[in-house]
């Protein structure tokens, strides 16, 4: 118990005196607290702009102990355009307090807890969920009643249902950005391929959703309406164990990867078959929890484990005999790896967040050329505003430096989960020479703004 006390404190002036530094290290940041964990958060469309800031939906659950039911939850929320917000305000909150900037908009009613969240790139508004089952639940969110998540409430019923697995299919998802298709890995170590061609133009019809509630059919009130079933592309067999994250290559629908907790990263190709393409046997030396790729550069694969660590492939360099070797290994994590994602607005940057509470930010870049030999090859900024386990996070493609993150905290930082939503300062990222120029320009206002003892 002493132990535990003391790695509590620990992490304690540890936030203490990240807290300190917001004003300095953060253009805008947000905090809200859950009360119920999010083991998923997302960002929707962007939907109104204004000369401040810009509205966006944010997509969010609620991993309830069964006293009300488990929600998916869509929110409004308030993204504060770049240099707008004031260095002393963004560092005043209150750690137990909602956000003024998220606000709940849509509640769904969800069948089973709300593992991962995943919206369609083409739409938005229609995201795909994992829940404790084989299937994968399609919901078209505008077209979805608002539910009220009292106990005993009827479930909220998907727009489509993906079948195709022959066990639970809890975490491993991902939607295409080239072609509205769906993939998806679980525990019956498979990967399944589903094509929602044919479904998109009527999801948008939000009178043919069988959760909209002025939906009828002859003789069926809009309650026993049922959810159509869709049946897979292709099932890709390959891994040994349990699939946890499966990716699209960002320009093909029949190109895609896996990784598991055979430790194995797999490339397929739908088009030569239902077999590997590539296996790369031994890809950590531990389970493999998250795989991205490159949306800017296809060549580049991310992968991230319980060896704490991040690894980098290059898809040219993997050889079908299970050879080929990461051309970067990025080891800052202090616990396993749970999420990794590149930069939708730069092809070297990345960021990785992980049980230790940190999400990192990379640049693969950069490896070899910084001298600082106490920070690790690649890294240059660390958020350290969680205090628990990072279980994931989101960068905004519509405003590219601004995160979503989410942590799952336990009983002793609180129980429920904290939602940060934050943007590095651009001094951080912005070249050297350029940034150096600026400090210059205002180096006599900067000195002016130097709190006195």
């Amino acid at each position: 118990m002493k132990e535990r006390s003391g790695s509590r404190a620990a992490v304690d002036e540890r936030y203490a005196q990240w807290k300190s530094l917001i004003p300095v290290l953060y253009d805008w940041f947000a905090n809200h607290n859950l009360v119920w964990p999010s083991l998923s958060c997302r960002w929707g469309p962007q939907f109104e702009k204004a000369t401040y800031k810009n509205r966006q939906r944010l997509y969010l659950s609620e991993q309830t102990d069964g006293s009300v039911p488990n929600t998916l939850v869509i929110a409004n929320c308030e993204v504060v355009k770049p240099r707008v917000a004031a260095a002393e305000h963004i560092s005043q909150f209150n750690e137990e307090a909602r956000s003024p900037f998220v606000k709940k908009y849509k509640t769904i009613v969800h069948p089973g807890e709300v593992n991962r969240i995943r919206e369609l790139p083409q739409n938005s508004k229609i995201i795909a969920t994992h829940t404790d089952s084989p299937d994968v639940l399609i919901w078209d969110v505008e077209a979805q009643p608002n539910r009220h998540a009292v106990l005993g409430a009827t479930e909220s019923r998907p727009d489509l249902i993906l079948t195709g697995h022959q066990e639970n299919a809890e975490f491993a998802l991902a939607m295409c950005p080239a072609e509205p298709y769906v993939l998806s890995g679980g525990k019956d170590k498979s990967v399944v391929l589903w094509s929602i061609q044919d479904h998109i133009s009527a999801l948008g019809d939000s009178s043919s959703s069988p959760g909209a509630s002025g939906s009828k059919q002859p003789g069926k009130t809009a309650n026993e309406k049922e959810s159509p079933k869709v049946d897979p592309r292709g099932i890709f067999h390959g891994h040994d164990s349990t699939v946890e994250d499966v990716q699209f290559c960002p320009s093909s629908a029949q190109e895609f990867c896996s990784v598991g907790d055979d430790a194995c990263l797999i490339l397929w190709d739908a088009r030569s078959g239902t077999s590997p393409a590539v296996k790369v046997e031994k890809a950590h030396s531990g389970d493999v929890h998250c795989v991205d790729w490159n949306p800017l550069d296809v060549n580049y694969i991310l992968t991230g484990s319980a060896d704490n660590s991040v690894r980098m492939w290059d898809r040219r360099n993997l050889g079908s005999g299970g050879t080929g070797s990461p051309i970067h290994k990025f080891e800052g994590h202090k616990a396993a790896v749970l999420c990794v994602q590149w930069s939708p607005d730069r092809a070297s940057v990345f960021g990785s967040s992980a049980e230790d509470g940190f999400l990192n930010v990379w640049d693969h870049e950069q490896v070899g050329k910084k001298k600082n030999s106490n920070v690790p090859a690649g890294l240059f900024f660390q958020h350290a505003g969680h205090r628990d386990k990072i279980v994931d996070f989101h960068w905004n493609s519509s405003d590219p430096w601004t995160i979503v993150s989410v942590s799952d905290d336990g009983e002793s930082t609180g129980g429920g989960g904290t939602l940060q939503i934050w943007r590095m300062s651009d001094l951080i990222y912005r070249p050297e020479e350029e940034v150096l120029t600026e400090l210059e320009n205002f180096k006599s206002h900067l000195a002016s703004c130097t709190p006195r003892n």
